[in-house]
């Protein structure tokens, strides 16, 4: 056996494992090389035809999919805790001095704790909605060992905007261009970048326009905040006649590489829309909840896909296990409770949400999304031998109801372990806190928030 060459990179032995039809089967062994999953069987079996070079053992663990955060702001990890129980106007008095006063040593350490964060939950790819000094948060990201989508902020209009934050239609092309050449397709594939608009509200139609023609010209996707806020809605009914999604549409930009954010506040019209176009959507709960209910059962039953984010530390904490919870309540008691629909919303599609259907909202859902021959290697590893999880009925349950962040043992991305036993392999954790700590207060001062 010592001489007997290696065939395998990583082997996770013994463990449980969550299939692509969401059912659990145990005693199961996940076999990793060249960063893609080679096979997946019962440990028994495996154990007899491959040589890892190394082995994770999975007794009393679950293998699952990384879960996949498609709308988060890493630049806003320095505003935790700072925008809840506030009054109205948030984005005038707190968003807007924190975001201006951002200089690049705060979005680099911001970007490093968002991806510290973001490994021991459990989050193995997100996308980032841009902000400022992008290409410092792609450093992270590519220290990280994370999977990741970042664009710039885009910005050239609003009556709320303050003239630094705003750039012509000329310079935000370049901007965004430039992240585009320096860090698409970085990271052995890892880091892509996409064009962005902050929301229709804030971007000229010059600039809307110039946006979706840049993005098909680079062969990459567009994302933007989309009607998340009544006056957004009001915007584009004053101004153009239709609502946000129908605006678009009539301009010719829209397709299945558009993504919109929350896009809580849809009419029917807009569902039909999206669901022409294939553009994909992510709904935010935690922080969707402060404005809004999403329509999700009526989106899944027009067979549009749906994602999950967390909208940054600035909303809530950037755990999706948590926000998976929130969705929960939210479906049942919303949607629910009016006609006793107790299933409105089942785990097995909050789950898919969280995992495939966040590889739908990246455009990788042939690579990710699932524990799947061929596909990459991102997952995680729940520790489910504890009595807050197990015994249980029906463990996809209680993946919602009981598992935490900190259940997450292991953290695998792109075939390479970065976090093993809740040891974060890539980024040095103790140094990202102390430094975040420092940063908040500085940048606190100088914002005056």
């Amino acid at each position: 056996m010592e001489n007997r060459e290696y065939n395998a990179d990583l082997i996770i032995k013994n463990c449980s494992i969550l299939t692509p039809d969401f059912n659990v089967i145990d005693d199961q062994s996940v076999v990793i090389k060249n960063n893609n999953i080679i096979d997946i069987g019962s440990a028994d079996l495996l154990s007899d035809i491959y040589q890892s070079r190394e082995t994770l053992n999975g007794n009393g663990k679950l293998v699952m999919p990384g879960l996949i955060d498609a709308h988060t702001h890493t630049c806003q990890q320095l505003l935790r805790g700072r925008i809840a129980d506030e009054y109205p106007m948030i984005w005038t008095r707190i968003m807007v001095p924190f975001e201006s006063n951002l200089q690049e040593k705060d979005v680099y350490i911001s970007s490093q704790l968002s991806c510290l964060e973001m490994i021991k939950s459990g989050t193995t790819a997100f996308i980032d909605a841009g902000g400022r000094h992008m290409h410092k948060v792609a450093e992270s990201v590519l220290e990280s060992g994370l999977r990741g989508v970042i664009t710039c902020s885009t910005m050239d209009s609003g009556r709320d905007i303050p003239d630094t934050m705003k750039s012509s239609t000329e310079e935000n092309i370049r901007k965004n261009r430039q992240l585009y050449n320096d860090f698409h397709g970085t990271g052995d594939g890892r880091l892509d970048v996409w064009f962005s608009l902050r929301s229709i509200i804030t971007c000229s139609p010059d600039l809307i326009k110039k946006v979706f023609e840049t993005a098909k010209e680079c062969s990459t996707r567009v994302q933007s905040h989309m009607n998340e806020y009544p006056n957004e809605i009001s915007y584009c009914l004053e101004n153009f006649k239709m609502r946000p999604y129908e605006y678009l549409e009539s301009i010719g930009v829209l397709d299945e590489n558009f993504l919109g954010a929350h896009s809580i506040l849809l009419s029917e019209n807009e569902m039909d829309i999206i669901k022409t176009y294939n553009s994909k959507i992510v709904h935010c709960p935690i922080s969707n909840s402060g404005k809004g209910i999403p329509k999700t059962p009526s989106l899944m039953q027009k067979g549009i896909g749906v994602g999950f984010g967390t909208d940054g530390a600035g909303h809530s904490g950037l755990s999706l296990f948590d926000q998976m919870k929130v969705f929960k309540s939210l479906m049942r008691a919303f949607w629910g409770v009016p006609i006793f629909d107790p299933v409105v919303m089942p785990s097995k599609n909050i789950l898919e949400m969280a995992t495939a259907g966040g590889a739908k909202a990246m455009l990788r859902e042939h690579q990710l999304g699932t524990l799947e021959v061929g596909k990459k290697a991102d997952m995680i590893l729940i520790n489910i031998d504890q009595p807050h999880i197990y015994p249980t009925h029906n463990l996809l349950n209680t993946l919602i109801e009981s598992v935490n962040s900190n259940d997450v043992t292991d953290c695998i991305v792109d075939g390479k372990i970065v976090m093993k036993n809740r040891e974060v392999l890539t980024l040095d954790e103790e140094k990202i806190k102390y430094e975040s700590k420092l940063a908040m207060k500085e940048l606190s001062i100088r914002a005056n928030i």
